[in-house]
């Protein structure tokens, strides 16, 4: 397919000049075309909704989402599309974005002779770039959804990777393919499985997407201790959906904010983008505010809402932004504070002299796992955890 190439080909260029794309992996990518993996139906945006791009009616269209250097919405609401003519609402499965996915293999530090396990298959297009560099006997992939990780075998086996694609729960990795020297989730987790751990050999890796409530975008680089305690530092910003068994409750305006008319009322000349919007302090943030999920509406000449819930409690709080407005108003519902809550946390962080992310730290054992700032000495208590 002489289009998909010349898009192919664009997409490598734009990694390598962006320096995304390291050239002991560049390979691999011109080896494993992107479009061969991504399902013939995707998903795309519009407002509030997820409405179908189908290859068959526009193929162009779909090959450009297929190189673009963007997330692909490949499955909705867990493959029962919601809404009338196949139009979804949440988005259950995606294939990364490129850049991410490149950075990611990068920092996992993979090696031919090394045996890796994938958390999350999807598309299988990673697992098809970890076979290519490493061999398909090198690489053991798990996705939680059987119809996903059906396609996804079936796909990787027609294109010559003859690898093991597992049905199973992710969290518990796969023990009958280990030991492990590389361990690489392509799903987020708050509560990281310690089975990584020990299913890894000492001196191993583990890269995870950690997450909180509050804060999604955190990739920690594990390595593993002989005692199968695991100690990371944070290493760059990526967001992905995370393990099923903890998504917990997801937030909606809809479902989650009542009482609007009897809210608590109130002003801050807090202005909540260097507190919301700031990607160190909003990791701070998550890390001392549990169970908030953060929404933000728009609104006509510039104005939005923030919007903090708590979909387990019902409390909720809004911030309304005019712009250049010097104090906003704050509206909060519910047993929690939750604006007071977030920002009380701002202020701890920033009386912590600011930390930035590289700074925080995270350690998994079989019991427990903590966070600590600048040394496993420090250890940062979550409130809830």
């Amino acid at each position: 397919m002489p289009e998909a190439a010349a898009l192919s080909a664009r997409l490598i260029c734009e990694l390598t000049e962006a320096g995304d794309l390291t050239p002991d992996w560049r390979d691999s990518f011109e080896a494993a075309a992107r479009h061969r993996f991504i399902p013939d139906t995707v998903w795309v945006e519009d407002a509030d909704r997820l409405v179908p791009v189908d290859r068959a009616d526009d193929e162009a269209a779909w090959l450009e989402l297929c190189y673009a250097n963007k997330a692909v919405i490949t499955q909705v609401d867990d493959g029962v599309p919601s809404l009338p003519g196949r139009v979804g609402r949440e988005i259950t499965s995606s294939a990364s974005r490129p850049d991410v996915v490149a950075g990611m293999l990068a920092a996992l530090g993979a090696e031919p002779g090394m045996n890796v396990l994938e958390i999350g298959t999807g598309t299988g297009w990673n697992a098809a770039l970890l076979a290519e560099r490493l061999g398909s006997d090198s690489v053991t992939s798990v996705e939680v959804d059987p119809a996903v990780a059906d396609r996804a075998r079936r796909v990787l086996w027609d294109a010559g990777y003859k690898l093991t694609v597992a049905a199973g729960d992710g969290a518990s990795g796969y023990p009958e393919s280990g030991p492990f020297d590389r361990v690489i989730a392509t799903v987020a987790a708050d509560r990281v499985p310690h089975a990584w751990a020990e299913q890894t050999r000492p001196g191993g890796r583990v890269l995870v997407p950690w997450t909180t409530d509050f804060h999604n975008g955190a990739l920690v680089a594990f390595t593993v201790a002989s005692d199968a305690t695991m100690r990371g530092r944070i290493m760059g910003n990526v967001a992905f959906m995370r393990l099923r068994a903890q998504r917990g409750k997801r937030a909606s305006l809809d479902r989650d904010v009542k009482e609007v008319a009897g809210a608590r009322r109130s002003f801050t000349q807090t202005h909540p983008y260097p507190v919301l919007g700031e990607y160190d302090a909003s990791l701070a943030i998550g890390l001392r505010v549990p169970r908030c999920k953060l929404i933000v509406t728009h609104h006509d000449g510039g104005a939005y809402t923030v919007w903090l819930v708590d979909p387990w409690s019902g409390s909720w709080a809004a911030l309304d932004v005019e712009p250049g407005a010097e104090k906003f108003p704050v509206r909060q519902s519910g047993e929690r504070d939750l604006w007071q809550e977030v920002e009380d946390a701002y202020r701890w962080w920033d009386g912590l002299d600011r930390p930035t992310s590289d700074r925080w730290g995270l350690t998994v054992t079989p019991e427990a796992q903590h966070v600590w700032l600048d040394t496993e000495e420090h250890r940062i208590d979550r409130p809830g955890s």
